[in-house]
């Protein structure tokens, strides 16, 4: 696994140098903060140049802003094929401003929405190794109690990145599940979210094939 994922990152590597065609995945290819784009902060993300700044940070740390925004901050701060660091910067953030002593405590008594931006953080920062952002996504899950379908979007994506290594109608089903959920608080603009099913659908045809 470690070895194909060397290949794919030499391959996508040089097709961004040869043809400047982008990685194309669930977590690269779902820009759904263009449904945002009339939101300050996320106008500040878009011209961040891919670094979280103090702004940025602590806007994604206050509890008292939208978690469907905070979302779209670090979709539009996006993914670079070489990688970033914006979790480590966040943790940093986190550590001085709100008192966590290290990065285990932060996974122990973390809130929900800083655990989701953590995940999402980690998994825009390496989209080839989001082992790491699914565990967080995980704990942001359990400790979400309004049902928010921006988290069990959020957390789809990046689990659909990991199924990206084998399974594509699973891929599809990842996020389709969250789709049909009617349980779910409809936290998220619906352009969003179309934005994010207008990519996702496309993995629906491997489920056909697999008939």
């Amino acid at each position: 696994m470690k070895l194909k994922k060397i290949a794919l990152l030499t391959f996508l590597s040089a097709v961004v140098l040869t043809t400047g065609v982008f990685a194309d995945s669930p977590l690269t290819s779902t820009k759904f903060s263009d449904a945002y784009m009339d939101e300050p902060i996320v106008m500040t993300a878009d011209k961040a140049k891919g670094v979280l700044n103090n702004e940025l940070m602590a806007y994604l740390a206050s509890e008292y802003n939208p978690v469907d925004v905070k979302m779209a901050v670090i979709n539009r701060i996006g993914w670079k094929i070489s990688g970033r660091t914006n979790a480590k910067l966040f943790m940093e953030y986190l550590k001085t401003n709100h008192g966590y002593k290290n990065e285990t405590r932060f996974y122990k008594k973390g809130r929900a929405d800083e655990l989701l931006s953590m995940a999402y953080l980690k998994a825009m920062d390496n989209y080839f190794e989001v082992d790491d952002a699914i565990r967080y996504a995980e704990r942001a899950l359990k400790k979400n109690k309004s049902k928010s379908r921006t988290f069990m979007l959020v957390a789809g994506l990046i689990k659909a990145q990991k199924a990206m290594d084998g399974n594509w109608c699973e891929v599809y089903q990842i996020t389709n599940r969250v789709r049909v959920n009617q349980m779910l608080m409809n936290d998220m603009r619906t352009k969003a979210v179309g934005i994010i099913y207008k990519y996702m659908d496309i993995y629906g045809d491997e489920c056909e094939k697999s008939k």
